[in-house]
């Protein structure tokens, strides 16, 4: 046998282990050059490793969850002998373990799965299907046969609107008006991937960071007749204008009198780095987690720009298309629930920043208008910052110069 090990490769900024996410091979499989073998995370992103060589797969390292070294063995090839048909074949008819698209190096993706792989004899009893782990997830949860379902995908890879088709077609049996039986027992989910990185971070902003929340409700009566307006006459092409554009092109005006909440905090040099840029970091729910894509150079975009930027990185965020450097170099971060925005919030720090703008949600009710009641339109900014190097006056100076801005939007685009 000629044993060929593949080691943990070294995947860049100071990476010293990653963890296994999936395994994208078993014991005993024929693989070919450059297929995706495994998914891969680091402290920033989640990659797919190719094989470097054609062969069978001899021995792993690692369950999903596990933490490799950097340098040490990952999957070992007997290479002795070439690779049998049935690889060419795979190479044609791709299955769950080939990705006949992958690139010779490590090529970075923008989501992991939260869990394990489903699997295999649960959900593909006629024959292996390609779908994600988030997939897999919800078809399990939904009830679902993925091998019922015909992928759009490269490959007939399984997409989430494929499945979310079959669920919205009601093909699929519901457990309304069934008879209520008592439930027992658990279940178990590692936390690994995205969603360890989500809890680890959280975890280590609120254990080092002493967070100043500061609430103001903000009238957008006018905001909103402006954005009304707007999507009344809209340019060609552009989508329709949500609340969330205006208020990032606000933030961006008023970052410019307060340079110490657009910064980050450099902890292994003690020292505070003040951007001049305003990376507007916009945190997205995503199938699998909570992601904080960039809109970078946001003072130097447009309003119509800044709409279709936000809703680009959101939407790659939420596909899992989301390039590296699309999700890291954020200066300040916003964060909205839209509808489900609640009355106030107290956001977490997205460290090293050293701020944090919550949007809450938009409704009307009646307020004090000069001596009388007035229905009116209003919403809560919900923020936070790091008392360590913003100071609540200052803190408070800031929400109240992006409140006077928003409650007289015309403010927003005249230029000072």
């Amino acid at each position: 046998m000629s044993r060929f090990v593949f080691k943990m490769p070294d995947l860049g900024e100071g990476t010293v282990e990653a963890e296994v996410v999936e395994w994208k091979v078993r014991v005993g499989d024929v693989v070919h050059e450059d297929q995706v073998i495994a998914e891969i995370m680091t402290d920033k992103a989640a990659v797919e490793v190719p094989s470097p060589v054609s062969g069978t797969v001899v021995s792993m390292t690692g369950e999903p969850g596990e933490m490799i070294a950097v340098g040490s063995e990952l999957i070992v090839f007997d290479t002795s002998a070439e690779v049998p048909a049935k690889a060419a074949a795979a190479r044609a008819q791709p299955s769950e373990t080939v990705n006949a698209a992958a690139a010779p190096a490590a090529s970075v993706v923008a989501s992991a799965p939260a869990v394990p792989a489903v699997p295999a004899a649960a959900v593909e009893p006629a024959g292996r299907v390609m779908a994600s782990p988030a997939t897999r997830r919800r078809a399990r949860e939904a009830g679902v046969d993925l091998s019922r379902i015909a992928g759009s995908g490269p490959g007939g890879r399984i997409q989430p609107a494929d499945l979310d088709v079959l669920i919205s077609e009601g093909t699929v049996a519901t457990r309304h008006g069934a008879a209520r039986v008592a439930r027992s027992g658990t279940e178990e989910i590692k936390v690994i991937g995205v969603r360890r990185v989500i809890a680890q971070r959280m975890s280590e902003s609120k254990r080092n960071i002493p967070h100043f929340a500061y609430v103001e409700e903000v009238d957008v009566t006018e905001l909103e007749s402006l954005r009304q307006h707007m999507n009344a006459q809209p340019k060609a092409g552009q989508a329709n204008l949500t609340l969330l554009p205006f208020i990032v092109a606000a933030l961006t005006r008023v970052l410019e009198d307060f340079p110490q909440c657009n910064a980050l905090y450099d902890e292994t040099r003690g020292v505070i780095v003040r951007h001049r840029a305003i990376n507007v970091g916009v945190a997205t729910q995503t199938p699998d987690g909570l992601k904080v894509p960039v809109v970078r150079n946001a003072e130097a975009l447009s309003l119509s720009e800044l709409s279709a930027e936000i809703r680009r990185v959101s939407e790659a965020a939420r596909a899992g298309k989301a390039k590296k450097d699309e999700l890291s170099g954020s200066t300040i971060t916003v964060t909205s629930l839209g509808k489900l925005g609640g009355i106030v919030s107290t956001p977490v720090i997205n460290a090293p920043e050293v701020a944090i703008v919550g949007v809450n949600k938009a409704v009307e009710r009646p307020v004090v208008q000069n001596g009388a009641i007035a229905i009116r339109r209003m919403m809560n900014l919900s923020s936070s910052f790091d008392h360590r190097f913003v100071d609540g006056f200052d803190a408070a100076s800031m929400i109240q110069a992006l409140k006077d801005r928003l409650e007289h939007p015309a403010t927003i685009f005249i230029q000072d």
